[in-house]
């Protein structure tokens, strides 16, 4: 851990929901990998704008069998982890979650418990891939495994695409005020629909259904604030590249004109290239 590590050394971790609360005490939270040592199974929750530090994270904490799980949004994570630790050593996770942390140790649960989606780089599901899924489903996680993951990256573009993007350019909205905004509101499904026709070039499934459920998902969120905003509004830097600069080169490299993601993306390096102590809501 990094900021919250003292915190959460003394009071672990507390999770407020709707309903209730959590709390995880106590918790084994370190400040460096070389504390932990050799482990079976690392699990990169890093934003991706730190996979730069992996070179130096990772080599304490494998073995000759350690896998790999990222949970990292956007394209191009196992690419680059594979690159620094082979490619059969890597699992591609996705989470949906919406979970947003308020303190140092205290995190606040819109949407949970919610689910992860499992798969192996760069082939279909091995029993390596069961046996993670498993540890996580023992502790009551929704799981599901995936012969295909980077279709489910696709997938989960369709909502991080247009309300990461909208909540920051729309000036700091969480996401039921973008819904209740007609003219951001207009923008949703056609950012949808041009990353699903995008999917679709590459030969991955989105449906007319899938787009309506990645809608209808976000009302009971509530006001939300998805973590894209919560990083800008902090000063911090924005996972620009991986939700939206990725699948954009992706296209063009290929031909494939993306307007609208085009603009969407013009917008938003022009405001996170802006001082943090310009950003409000």
């Amino acid at each position: 851990m990094r900021s919250d590590l003292e915190a959460v050394r003394a009071h672990g971790l507390t999770l407020r929901e709707k309903a209730a609360s959590r709390r995880l005490a106590p918790v084994a939270a370190f400040a460096r990998a070389d504390e932990i040592g050799p482990v079976d199974l690392v699990v990169v929750a890093l934003k991706t704008m730190a996979n730069g530090t992996l070179p130096t994270f990772l080599p304490p904490l494998l073995k000759p069998d350690t896998v790999i799980l990222t949970l990292q949004n956007g394209l191009g994570n196992e690419e680059f982890i594979s690159a620094l630790v082979g490619e059969r050593r890597v699992l591609g996770g996705l989470c949906y979650i919406a979970v947003t942390r308020e303190a140092p140790g205290e995190l606040f649960g819109h949407h949970t418990p919610g689910a992860i989606t499992f798969g192996e780089f760069g082939g279909p599901a091995t029993a390596c891939v069961q046996t993670v899924a498993a540890k996580f489903a023992a502790v009551g996680i929704k799981t599901r495994v995936l012969d295909n993951p980077a279709e489910a990256r696709w997938q989960k573009l369709i909502w991080n695409v247009p309300f990461n993007g909208l909540a920051i350019v729309g000036g700091g909205l969480p996401t039921d005020r973008i819904l209740a905004d007609p003219e951001l509101a207009d923008q949703v499904r056609p950012l949808m629909e041009e990353i699903a026709a995008a999917a679709r070039h590459f030969e991955y499934e989105i449906t007319p259904a899938f787009i309506q459920s990645q809608i209808d998902v976000t009302p009971p969120m509530g006001p939300y604030k998805p973590s894209s905003l919560v990083d800008y509004l902090a000063g911090r830097e924005v996972e620009v590249e991986a939700i939206w600069g990725e699948p954009l080169r992706r296209a063009q490299q290929t031909g494939l004109p993306m307007p609208l993601l085009t603009g969407l993306y013009a917008r938003l390096r022009e405001l996170i290239a802006r001082p943090a102590v310009s950003r409000s809501t």
